[in-house]
């Protein structure tokens, strides 16, 4: 079937989060305020990373690709979202398929770039001694070139099925983004097409990390579980610890919003959606670097430095 646009929808209308009146003002400053923190914590951190050279190793090489990812995450979707609480939330077509683009693009980069970090790990902890090797920088180029070529690859197969819909009456999204399926609900064409592609762009996308973050953290424990001294199995879990709560929140959050029961209720979709889009991009610069020596390192010669210049 050929690409067409007749949509005789050209805008859509974006229902936010809640329509409760008594709640907008002050949901309005809560997610300001994550939004402003998860910038500058994630723009902080990506500066660190630059300017300290003993933070330029693959884990931070990695750090500082998620760190860009959550920053462009969060201006995805925050900004859209702030709108809808002071005033009616209007999008047009071809910005709702921009907005559709780049959030599924920025959230299959997160899914793998976390990835991409636990091979890291089981490369540091299983493989010490060929970890220069393993890790090296053209390794790490390629990986990073996967990260965003799979993301590329998701969203534009996302937006070619979409373009092929027409929209005929229903404008009205309830949601607080332009989201799969909550657009196909509005489709008066077969989104029987979209349904596949959307199955197997998320099974690709869910199998190929769950499988990688499995083995390398099965050969992970298993190989912390052999050291012998307590102080070396300690250094060892701190080394990964903060990368597995990543993964958890953010693969947790996801698993809640896609494996839920058919039953749930559009508002606790959107509210478990917000853990995975809002929350974790806050939560990861946090997570990464409250325990980090290195980053904690990086932050005091940072600051001695503006302040003797």
């Amino acid at each position: 079937m050929a690409l067409r646009n007749a949509s005789s929808v050209k805008e859509f209308i974006l229902l936010g989060l809640t329509q409760q009146p008594g709640l907008q003002l002050p949901l309005f400053f809560l997610f300001l305020g994550i939004y402003v923190v998860s910038m500058l914590g994630n723009l902080g951190l990506i500066v660190l990373i630059v300017l300290n050279p003993h933070l330029h190793t693959p884990m931070y090489y990695f750090l500082f690709n998620l760190s860009f990812i959550d920053l462009c995450y969060s201006s995805v979707i925050t900004p859209r979202m702030l709108v809808g609480f002071v005033k009616q939330n209007i999008i047009s077509h071809a910005e709702c398929l921009t907005q559709l683009f780049f959030f599924a693009f920025f959230v299959i980069d997160e899914c793998y770039i976390l990835t991409a970090m636990a091979y890291d790990r089981y490369a540091a902890i299983c493989k010490p001694l060929l970890y220069q090797v393993t890790m090296s920088h053209q390794v790490c180029l390629l990986m990073t070139m996967g990260v965003y070529v799979m993301g590329f690859a998701g969203a534009l197969s996302h937006i070619v099925c979409m373009l092929r819909l027409t929209f005929c009456d229903g404008n009205i999204i309830n949601h607080y983004v332009c989201d799969v399926l909550p657009l196909l609900k509005l489709s008066c064409t077969s989104t029987s097409i979209n349904e596949m592609v959307v199955f197997i762009v998320v099974g690709v996308n869910v199998i190929v990390p769950s499988l990688t973050l499995f083995v390398s953290y099965t050969l992970i424990l298993s190989n912390i579980l052999s050291i012998h001294s307590a102080e070396g199995r300690s250094k060892a879990f701190s080394t990964c610890g903060s990368h597995v709560m990543a993964v958890s929140f953010f693969f947790g959050a996801a698993a809640f919003m896609y494996l839920k029961p058919s039953s749930a209720s559009v508002d606790e979709e959107k509210l478990s959606t917000i853990f995975y889009t809002i929350l974790g991009p806050m939560l990861n610069p946090f997570i990464y670097s409250i325990r980090n020596k290195d980053v904690h390192l990086a932050l005091r010669k940072t600051l001695m430095k503006l302040r003797f210049s």
